[in-house]
């Protein structure tokens, strides 16, 4: 796939990975729209900032009828809770789980439009692990990999690609109090980027999630 031209949607697009994904995606020669709840703060030049809340159905929606001619949508945007009880659990699967799903379903008809394109979801090495200091986090992607794998099949008729990114931590804000191994943005981005111009399914971006991978059979 040639990225000069192509409309592409990143979600969480103002901060950390989604920015480091729509930075790239410019320089290739894509259009690219940013989306985020606040759209003043996706500030960088040739990114089009695009007023998206995946937690809001209305929200997606607006989007979805203004940027029919997206070909590739990055569903990027995650959180971690602020705790451990319910309320935060739900925040987190608000936006990790349900947030994918509402702009899946949302954009799935408009790529089906414009010749199939790409469906980009950022997961987890949490996908395949628990993780008691954030179980929500964990179990919110375990559902996204799942939602992940049934969409693909779901929309393989269509021509649409399905690629599930998984990675450990990243050198972000949010990974910012972590002590450790940490890939930087850019890298998973050039991975990302080449995995859908190779037509793969799946992206382990660093040597801890690789090791996981590997080891799910035992």
């Amino acid at each position: 796939m040639d990225f000069n031209g192509a409309a592409v949607l990143v979600t969480g697009a103002n901060r950390g990975l989604g920015r480091a994904f729509a930075q790239e995606l410019v320089k290739r020669g894509a259009k690219v729209y940013g989306g985020a709840r606040n759209p003043a703060s996706v500030v960088d030049e040739g990114v089009v900032p695009v007023q998206l809340d995946v937690t809001d159905d209305a929200s997606v929606e607006a989007a979805a009828k203004e940027l029919g001619d997206v070909s590739i949508v990055i569903n990027n945007a995650g959180v971690t809770g602020p705790g451990d009880g319910v309320d935060s659990i739900k925040s987190e699967f608000e936006v990790n789980f349900y947030g994918l799903v509402r702009t899946t379903d949302a954009f799935a008809p408009i790529l089906k439009a414009n010749g199939g394109g790409t469906l980009v979801n950022v997961l987890s090495i949490l996908s395949w692990l628990g993780y008691p200091a954030a179980r929500g986090y964990a179990a919110s992607k375990a559902a996204a990999w799942s939602f992940t794998k049934s969409t693909r099949d779901a929309l393989r008729e269509q021509g649409t690609s399905v690629v599930g990114v998984h990675v450990g931590y990243i050198d972000t804000d949010m990974a910012a109090h972590v002590e450790g191994p940490k890939v930087a943005p850019e890298d998973v981005v050039s991975q990302v980027l080449q995995a859908i111009q190779n037509g793969d399914d799946e992206v382990l971006a660093d040597d801890g999630t690789r090791a996981v991978k590997a080891s799910l059979a035992s």
